[in-house]
């Protein structure tokens, strides 16, 4: 098994492009920053940048913050952990960077929309911080669409040149997505569920960028 380091190693806390994130000693300041990085709409075509990429071309999209997010909580001694919520095929899965203080949990994200964001460290699991995010989840039909969430993916097991790799990273976009998920509820749960309501879809299409 790989050995846990503390911290990233030292050739990588050097990079210039991660001097701002020795500033950002809080989750609540690793939101903050992340906040300022545009959008990442992807126009030139799929992405999955580094965070060193990530930083270089100042844009985000919620896998690419998430682990901007990860390392910043890794350069101040906190393990960089994400965590993936499925959803169901007609949606788009979303990933977390997750953090504890004390007992509970609290989660970091980049979006364009005023739903599926920062998460205070109030939740007593990891389950109570997914199903945070649950009503807020769903489509302009307001079909409600999280199905899933993974255990925590910590990135210190992986390849350490996900932090400053130039290609692209689809190799651990796929690692996660084939990591363990925990069911959210069953065929008969999601049957049943009622669709959002049109205010709350109405505010959910509200954007940053």
């Amino acid at each position: 098994m790989r050995a846990m380091q503390r911290q990233p190693p030292n050739a990588v806390r050097e990079l210039a492009e991660f001097r701002v994130l020795k500033k950002l000693d809080t989750p609540r300041k690793v939101q903050d920053f992340l906040d300022t990085v545009p959008i990442n709409f992807e126009r030139g075509g799929e992405t999955c940048m580094s965070p060193l990429r990530t930083l270089r071309r100042n844009r985000a999209h919620c896998m690419e913050g998430a682990l901007l997010a990860a390392l910043a909580l890794w350069m101040h001694g906190r393990p960089p952990l994400i965590m993936d919520l499925k959803t169901s095929d007609d949606d788009v899965d979303h990933l977390v960077a997750v953090f504890k203080i004390g007992r509970h949990w609290g989660g970091i994200t980049k979006t364009n929309h005023a739903v599926l964001r920062y998460r205070e460290p109030v939740y007593r699991d990891l389950r109570e911080l997914a199903m945070s995010f649950f009503h807020e989840y769903f489509l302009d039909s307001g079909k409600k669409t999280l199905r899933s969430y993974s255990e925590p993916f910590d990135l210190r097991e992986w390849d350490p040149n996900w932090m400053t790799s130039a290609d692209d990273l689809w190799d651990l976009e796929a690692a996660i997505d084939a990591s363990r998920h925990w069911s959210i509820l069953s065929r008969r749960g999601i049957a049943g569920l009622r669709r959002a309501d049109a205010i709350e879809v109405r505010a959910g299409k509200l954007k940053e960028w």
